[in-house]
């Protein structure tokens, strides 16, 4: 399979090859049916699909929407009116090529499982076929209780409990495929609250939980040069958040969860560029370069940490609520059939 030269970034998540070619898609609500797909580019470009997609809109009475996107491939979840009757759907939306993905296994009584967060498992370096994740919490506590993987090789789902020794609860955040694993950001009990990364297998036979830096406070991950980065308000002597100050963090060492700090940088000095208060919403794929979106605005930009200056602004839509996804077009054949 072969990479595009430039990159994009969906607003969900989108993944970038060069920061001077690095684009954005821009999703926000659409209510007559789920999500508008934006193209937004940092460099004056345009997308070289259609971003609406056209082709994964069966009929009227159905939405669709983002749900990930890992090295090429995007997941999309489409509904009905109802929006509990869904499924999922993997596309790859530089050939136009989609598959839908089979219903997932029926629960068995008592019903006392949903369905959570979901995330994409795809590396074109290691197989052609790609992996859906589909986690589930109890109810009403919400712990995770399993999780449900779909696999393109066999083209049927398996289930497996929890393998986690903690009790957790799942956040609905991003997910992050890096090293065999896929990571989603969670919150063990009884901790004072403390965040942890949350991971499993293919298999879902390996479950491993991961501490996260300053545990009291919620940060972003994303996959950065083949690592798991994670950015945070940085704390000071005491263990007090420097509410002005987020630090770049990157997990280079699975086996001892050591992170280390690449890049600190002063939030007040950010805002006094741009007269603006921003949060971070996605972590640049091939530099340390973070994507900041305005509070309650309409514009986002990016920052790099490395040389600590402000990169390209860009006009989002008003009245939306945006959601951002790296992501980096792949131009190849249609996957694998099932045992392919």
């Amino acid at each position: 399979m072969e990479e595009a030269e430039k990159g994009e970034i969906l607003e969900w998540n989108a993944k970038p090859s060069s920061m001077e070619e690095a684009e954005i898609f821009e999703r926000n609500t659409k209510p007559s049916n789920g999500y508008r797909h934006h193209f937004v580019g940092f460099s004056g470009g345009t997308a070289s699909f259609d971003p609406s997609l056209p082709y994964l809109y069966p009929n009227k009475d159905e939405g669709i929407t983002q749900v990930d996107a890992c090295n090429g491939l995007v997941l999309y979840r489409r509904y009905n009116s109802s929006r509990h009757d869904y499924h999922f759907v993997v596309c790859n939306p530089a050939t136009g090529w989609w598959v839908e993905v089979p219903p997932q296994p029926q629960k068995p009584e008592p019903m006392n499982r949903l369905n959570h967060t979901a995330g994409l498992a795809f590396d074109p370096a290691v197989s052609s076929h790609f992996h859906v994740l589909c986690f589930e919490r109890t109810f009403p506590k919400t712990l995770i209780a399993g999780v449900n993987i779909y696999s393109s090789r066999t083209g049927a789902w398996i289930h497996r409990d929890s393998g986690i020794v903690e009790k957790a609860t799942l956040f609905r955040s991003k997910c992050v495929f890096v090293g065999g694993m896929l990571y989603i950001m969670g919150n063990v009990v009884d901790t004072n609250g403390e965040y942890v990364l949350v991971g499993v297998d293919m298999e879902g036979k390996v479950w491993k939980t991961i501490r996260v830096l300053y545990g009291s406070k919620f940060g972003t991950i994303g996959l950065s040069q083949g690592c798991l980065h994670y950015v945070v308000a940085s704390v000071n002597n005491n263990n007090e958040i420097l509410v002005s100050e987020i630090a770049l963090w990157c997990l280079k060492d699975w086996d001892s969860k050591e992170w280390v700090l690449k890049h600190t940088a002063s939030i007040d000095t950010l805002m006094s560029m741009t007269g603006e208060k921003y949060r971070v919403v996605e972590i640049h794929p091939d530099c340390d370069t973070i994507f900041l979106a305005q509070c309650g605005g309409d514009t986002l930009i990016s920052y790099d940490m490395w040389h600590q200056k402000v990169g390209c602004i860009i006009n989002l839509e008003r009245s939306s609520v945006h959601r951002f996804l790296p992501y980096v077009p792949l131009f190849s054949e249609p996957l694998a059939d099932a045992e392919g």
